[in-house]
């Protein structure tokens, strides 16, 4: 006997749900998996007992995400990577006083000051995502092989983002070096489950010495961190401020316009140098509250009463709205519009990928 319509339209809906059952259950297996462990600690200012919070309200949710994705004005970029002459090799160490910073391309930096080598969110990968083949691909080459780096003492670590944080560039780093990583709490663990030891947690104003009479201290950030489904905000963002005998430096991470600029100068008195993120900034309405673009970068250069600033976040990975020279043209117009208006603006620099500048002496 055949087999009703009322049944056959039964099974083909029990199938169907047996199958949208499977695939929640994948999805909700995967965000797990990549989700980063939460951190455990007593509450404070900014932290509730599960997650941690800006010090002003930040309004970017998923719902903002799915608006900005489904309505997308995409600023030009090419369709492949561009190839980048590497830089040539780096002295080996830098003293007397001088500060020396080379741009390898998006937030990795490379800073030598007071006989300290140190990386800040060091990525050479292809791509920044879940794995080696999902995720934003590189459309610059670094500007800098990883080869040709000087022995690295210290990385500095703002969040956990996959174009921040970037597990095959610090496993790499890790064999090779041995470095410490300084981090916001919670990474560290989450390091040490991939098998990068050697992370050390700090909280925001935190200090920690990291060689004799140099230390680095934890700053906060207009920003929010996570991996996966699950771990929004449970492990802290932050940027850091690196002292020594030849003065301050100030390495920003990724951040948006907030209260932590003025509240920094505050505590350190003016940087000797600054690395400010200028990219990813459009559109404002979605990003403001987590990315500064180059007219606040340039505010806040002024500020922290930076001898110099550096540009970083641009032209390697195209994660917004923006486009690849963008953040370039902006910056020179907002420097531009300040000496229009009879102010003096601030040095403020975007390095070609592998560029370097050097500060002689010492501000002390």
């Amino acid at each position: 006997m055949k087999p009703s319509l009322a049944r056959i339209a039964r099974r083909a809906a029990l199938v169907l749900l047996a199958a949208v059952g499977l695939l929640s259950a994948v999805f909700v297996s995967v965000g797990c998996v990549l989700s980063a462990p939460g951190y455990e600690g007593p509450r404070t200012a900014n932290f509730d007992g599960k997650r941690f919070a800006n010090e002003e309200p930040r309004p970017h949710g998923f719902g903002d995400f799915l608006r900005w994705v489904t309505n997308r004005e995409r600023g030009e970029w090419p369709k492949e990577p561009l190839a980048v002459a590497p830089a040539p090799p780096p002295p080996a160490r830098v003293s007397g006083g001088a500060m020396r910073v080379t741009f390898v391309n998006h937030s990795t930096v490379l800073l030598q000051v007071d006989g300290l080598n140190v990386l800040t969110d060091p990525v050479w990968s292809d791509r920044v995502g879940p794995t080696s083949w999902l995720g934003v691909k590189r459309l610059r080459a670094p500007g800098l092989r990883m080869e040709d780096l000087p022995r690295i003492d210290l990385v500095l670590l703002s969040h956990n983002h996959y174009d921040h944080l970037d597990l095959p560039t610090l496993r790499a780093l890790s064999e090779r070096f041995g470095a410490p990583v300084v981090t916001g709490l919670g990474n560290a663990e989450y390091l040490r489950r991939k098998g990068i030891d050697g992370g050390i947690d700090l909280a925001w104003w935190e200090r920690r010495e990291v060689a004799p009479g140099i230390a680095v201290t934890a700053v906060p950030a207009a920003h929010f961190s996570g991996r996966g489904l699950f771990d929004r905000d449970r492990t802290l963002w932050c940027g850091f401020v690196l002292e020594g005998p030849s003065g301050k430096l100030y390495f920003a991470g990724d951040t948006g316009w907030g209260p932590h600029f003025t509240a920094i100068r505050e505590h350190f008195g003016p940087v000797r140098l600054a690395l400010l993120p200028v990219g990813a900034y459009e559109p404002r309405w979605f990003m403001s509250p987590v990315h500064t673009d180059p007219a606040e970068a340039v505010e806040a250069a002024r500020l922290l009463e930076a001898e110099a600033s550096v540009g970083i976040h641009f032209g390697t990975f195209p994660q917004a709205d923006d486009g690849m020279e963008e953040p370039l043209a902006d910056l020179e117009a907002a420097l531009a519009r300040l000496r229009e208006e009879g102010a003096a603006p601030p040095r403020f620099l975007a390095l070609p990928n592998g560029g370097s500048l050097e500060l002689p002496g010492a501000s002390l």
